[in-house]
């Protein structure tokens, strides 16, 4: 069933019911530009929430980013922005696969029902012509034909005439036959018109409109197709991205199941322990040995200097949370040294004199340093040191540890810059068209200055380590000198030149590790680990390791970037840790 048939009569229903369902389209595509502008401005909105909460470079750098809840919240961050990202594909693709495409498709759809309608509108201009011709013609000959029967009535009433002559009988009958005549003509061109009108009419609405009718209709339903695939995309758009979206709320949920509170137990007690020991009872102290003692020469105690009153209070209330207003200031900081008692039974000092209970009073106010009223109050004001002495022992170790390992990265840079200088003086003097050596000069003797200073900078910290009593191996790293031409020599640690032989500068200069390895009982493993990339262990102290290789960790990584492993056969050495994935037996 078509259009043409079923509704030849119905035009301006028709043109009524194109014309809605352009403006459905139209309808819609404004529908999909509101809901991208939603998606863009959610997506907007989703990275600015993520940009507002998420640290700040400077704050990159504080304790709490290492624990695993404070990471989890950034990785929760990271994904919503990449799930705002993922909105923002929504909207480009709805505006680029619905919106635009319907729009064009819109116009095509409109100029062509405007042809058709137009196709239309002359068939039917022509037809209205063709009816006018034929009602012009009908009245001409209904005109002509009355004049002829006048004229004929006219003829014969004059030739019954018998006053009428022969002439006016014959001129009545000439112009009765010639209005006969015309009438005669008249009728064939009427009849001529109705033939051809006829044939339009039949024409029009069996051939032409019909025709038109049915473009129409094809148009139509195009365009509902068209609609139809819209709404299937508004859809699929969407779905395409689903997945991804998924992964993102997945790396939500693992973000929340890698939340390991113990861990973060022992990063806090990593971070801020101090290495003090508790503080010690308090001792009580018996003023009136004091003052029997001044009074009289006998005691029955053992008799206490003034000093010793005061090695008492070193141990006295500790406070963690107490306020300053409610504390004493006669007692010394736990981690004072005590003086060193009198002898037992001695005699009395003489600084004594004849008070010594005052004296006594009098040294101790002399000599005792406010107590600090808590931890708090130790952090608002240190005084900072090169090493590091105003820190709590266990924070000292790790500072020290921390600009060892800067120090010694520093080192390397210059060692190797050194050595790419000497490689390019070499060049120079065997090829002097590429550059003149002496150049060179003022860079090499920077970099040995350079050298010379790290090199006593990484002494004086790792007597400080040693102090501090820091576990694991310590970098040392063997430093370039240049001779007067050019050449670089190795360079013991202790400045001595070594007996060995020059190494290929090719190869990169490892750091060597102080500790060797003894013959003693084999550590039990403590995990498995397993080689991402091959390691060739060129240095002393270190093992290789062939890609996908496993291995037994023998001692874990103690923020060196090194891992101490042992293969099957008992060979033992240090790995790089970031070359390895560690599996730790729990």
């Amino acid at each position: 069933m078509d259009w043409g048939t079923e509704l030849w009569d119905q035009y301006d229903i028709i043109e009524k019911h194109t014309q809605s369902g352009l403006e459905l389209v139209e309808k819609y595509v404004k529908f999909v530009k509101e809901r991208t502008e939603i998606e863009q401005n959610y997506a907007k909105q989703l990275r600015n929430l993520s940009k507002k909460y998420n640290p700040k470079r400077s704050g990159k750098d504080e304790p709490e980013c290492r624990l695993s809840s404070y990471q989890s919240f950034v990785d929760i961050l990271n994904e919503m922005n990449d799930y705002a990202g993922q909105r923002e594909l929504i909207a480009e693709n709805m505006m680029m696969n619905i919106c635009i495409d319907l729009t064009k498709y819109l116009q095509e759809l409109k100029q062509e029902r405007k042809t058709y309608l137009l196709d239309a509108k002359k068939a039917q201009q022509s037809l209205e012509s063709t009816y006018k011709q034929l009602d012009s013609s009908k009245k001409r000959f209904e005109r002509e034909w009355r004049e002829a029967e006048r004229a004929a009535q006219y003829a014969e009433k004059t030739d019954q005439d018998i006053n009428a002559t022969k002439a006016d009988v014959e001129k009545a009958k000439q112009q009765a036959h010639m209005r006969a005549h015309v009438a005669e003509e008249c009728k064939n061109d009427y009849a001529a018109q109705l033939q051809k009108y006829n044939k339009e009419k039949n024409q029009f609405y069996f051939s032409d409109m019909p025709l038109i009718f049915n473009k129409l209709q094809d148009l139509d339903e195009r365009r509902v197709r068209k609609v139809a695939q819209g709404y299937i995309l508004f859809s699929d758009t969407e779905k395409h991205v689903m997945p991804i979206i998924g992964k993102c709320l997945e790396g939500i949920t693992k973000a929340g199941t890698n939340v390991d509170e113990k861990n973060d137990s022992l990063i806090v007690i990593e971070q801020n322990k101090s290495g003090f020991e508790r503080p010690g009872d308090v001792e009580f102290e018996d003023y009136s040995q004091v003052i029997n003692r001044a009074s009289s020469d006998s005691s029955l105690g053992t008799p206490k200097g003034p000093m010793d009153v005061l090695g008492k209070n070193r141990n006295k209330n500790f406070w963690l949370f107490s306020k300053k207003s409610k504390l004493s200031t006669s007692t010394l900081p736990p981690f004072s040294t005590p003086p060193a008692p009198s002898p037992a039974n001695g005699p009395n000092s003489p600084k004594f004199g004849r008070d010594p209970l005052s004296y006594c009073l009098k040294e101790i106010n002399k000599t005792v340093k406010p107590r600090i009223s808590s931890f708090r109050t130790l952090r608002r004001s240190p005084t900072v040191t090169e090493d590091f002495a105003h820190l709590p022992p266990e924070q000292r170790r790790k500072r020290l540890q921390q600009k060892l390992e800067d120090i010694s990265k520093e080192l390397q840079k210059e060692v190797d810059q050194s050595e790419a200088l000497g490689k390019m003086k070499d060049v120079y003097e065997k090829n002097p068209q590429m550059g003149d050596p002496a150049s060179l000069a003022s860079q090499i003797n920077q970099t040995s200055q350079n050298i010379e200073r790290l090199r006593g900078e990484l002494n004086k910290y790792e007597t400080w380590v040693a102090e501090a009593g820091v576990r694991g191996d310590t970098l040392r790293y063997k430093s370039h000198t240049f001779n007067n031409n050019g050449a670089h020599d190795l360079l013991s640690p202790d400045g001595a030149h070594s007996d060995e032989s020059t190494p290929d500068t090719s190869q990169a200069i490892y750091a060597e590790f102080d500790d060797d390895f003894e013959d003693e009982e084999l550590t039990a493993p403590i995990g498995k680990c397993t080689a991402m990339y091959s390691f060739p262990g060129a240095s002393e102290g270190t093992i290789s390791m062939q890609e996908g290789e496993v291995l037994s960790v023998v001692e874990e990584d103690k923020g060196d970037g090194w891992t101490r492993v042992r293969r099957s056969n008992g060979d033992e050495g240090y790995i790089p840790t970031s070359y390895v994935t560690v599996s730790i037996n729990k």
